[in-house]
């Protein structure tokens, strides 16, 4: 055993048992925090223009504070990136992490001095609560890959800017990065698949103990690492292989094409990041629902998915959720965030202690005729079939097709790249829509009443998706597909191919 694995046993330990504390008492630190963010806030100009002197409640603040998107609190994030200072959090940001929004054009979310342990460390305290769980510490002794963004940032008006990924690079300690692939220079590459060839060629001949990143993007490393090897698994170039931590979207997809890949099932962790902040993670290896980070900074409100776009819709605390309801999720942070609809939809597994699982984004949904489908349940639905008929599926996404072109009924159209297709389409086709009744009470009906025809799925041809994300300069890093689309945009792109 190395001496960093065994230096570290203690610290893991530690951190352990404050996760647990923190999770056996999660309104008590909810409601520290809550105290803390009016408390620091108040002199700000978001603080006085919403009168945070005189909030001395949950209840008195959500009078004050209305639930707004980037768009709609854009006058404040302009100012912050134009130099000013005090506006949603006490002096200038350290950094803004540059994203794009479906909306907004590119959004420039705060990291305060305050907030960015939030990102880091909170990835480093599930790493560390895993080990001190399974006792397995040795690969922190050989190499880890981070895929990511690029890590050269740029400045706005004296603020270091980038891409969160590509921050979080600089956020890793020193006693870390000798263990950090790939190189500096490498990182920067901005074209993925060159720097994924790169990477392949740093990577192929080290000790790789761990590796972290979006399935999507892994999976790609896996197929050119075997392809210039020449090997079967990734085992057999990495045999001491062992841990893998990724996040962004399910894993479920792309969870046996990954593990084949792989050649054996290894340890995986599953991360809830966000620009805004680091809501959630597993700390149960033996348990896939996400616990809560409810002592890192970040107030969370909930407000049940059907009332989102109401004037005044229900907005609960903690204390007020229940299991098994979609809840679109709210933060106030030590970002300067503050009633931030960060457009994630999830739902409660447990409250004792507070574990949830992701169920989509408010904007990605098809709701065309009132059936209001989400992602959970367009996964739930394939996957279920698929693992039935041993079928592996690359990607998909779900797209409305409101106007047939020869006169039928309308259809949820499934655009499909298959790894492994089904023996019989139509077959499949038609369980996967007896799955989707069962998933969606309001797509039955509209099934049952003849306003839809059943689903169907059309199968495209290898590497779509990516020629797809290609075309939209979104090959690689940290972008995903979106499963669900309320227009035909993605779909109309992905048949053209």
């Amino acid at each position: 055993m190395g001496i960093k694995s065994t230096l570290i046993k203690p610290f893991a330990k530690y951190t352990a048992a404050k996760i647990k504390k923190a999770a056996n008492n999660p309104i008590t630190c909810q409601q520290t925090i809550f105290k803390q963010l009016i408390s620091e806030a108040t002199a700000t100009k978001f603080g006085k223009d919403h009168q945070f002197q005189q909030i001395k409640s949950y209840e008195h603040f959500k009078k004050q504070v209305p639930i707004r998107d980037y768009e709609e609190l854009r006058a404040y994030f302009d100012e912050a990136k134009e130099g000013g200072t005090n506006i949603l959090w006490p002096g200038r940001p350290t950094y803004f992490a540059k994203t794009s929004g479906t909306t907004s054009g590119v959004k420039y979310i705060p990291l305060t001095k305050q907030s960015v342990p939030n990102h880091f460390g909170s990835a480093r305290n599930m790493v560390f609560n895993y080990m001190a769980q399974t006792g397995q510490t040795k690969f922190m002794d050989g190499k880890m890959i981070f895929l990511s963004g690029s890590p050269k940032l740029t400045k706005t008006n004296g603020v270091l800017t980038g891409r969160l990924s590509g921050i979080s690079n600089h956020m890793i300690p020193n006693w870390l990065k000798a263990n950090q692939m790939p190189g500096y220079e490498t990182n920067c590459i901005e074209d993925w698949e060159t720097k994924l060839d790169k990477i392949v060629e740093e990577t192929v001949k080290e000790n790789m103990t761990m590796i972290s990143g979006i399935p999507p993007w892994v999976q790609m490393y896996y197929e050119r690492l075997l392809d210039y090897t020449g090997k079967k698994t990734v085992l057999e170039v990495f045999p001491n292989f062992s841990l893998f931590v990724y996040g962004g979207v399910n894993y479920a997809p792309y969870q046996a094409k990954l593990e084949a890949l792989v050649g054996g099932k290894i340890d995986s962790l599953e991360t809830y990041p966000a620009s805004e902040g680091f809501i959630a993670f597993q700390d149960d290896i033996n348990d896939p629902t996400l616990l809560l980070n409810i002592n890192s900074g970040i107030f969370f409100e909930f407000v049940p998915v059907a009332e989102i776009f109401d004037e005044q819709p229900t907005r609960l605390s903690l204390a007020e959720v229940d299991v098994g309801v979609n809840y679109v999720l709210i933060i106030n942070s030590n970002a300067g965030l503050w009633g931030y609809n960060i457009g994630d939809t999830v739902r409660f597994t447990s409250v004792h202690p507070y574990r949830l699982v992701v169920t989509g984004r408010v904007k990605h949904y098809i709701s065309a005729f009132g059936e209001h489908v989400i992602g959970k349940e367009v996964e739930e639905a394939l996957l279920s079939v698929a693992n039935e008929q041993n079928v592996s599926i690359i990607e998909f996404t779900v797209a409305p097709q409101i106007n047939p072109p020869e006169g039928e009924l309308p259809y949820h159209q499934w655009l499909v790249e298959f790894d492994t297709p089904p023996n019989d389409l139509n077959d499949f086709s038609t369980k996967v829509d007896k799955e989707m009744v069962k998933q969606n009470i309001y797509y039955k009906d509209l099934v049952d009443g003849n306003i839809l025809q059943p689903l169907k799925i059309v199968p495209l041809s290898a590497n779509t998706f990516r020629k797809y994300m290609k075309s939209q300069g979104k090959l690689g890093g940290q972008n995903k597909v979106p499963r669900l689309s309320n227009d035909r945009k993605i779909a109309e792109l992905l048949l053209s191919y």
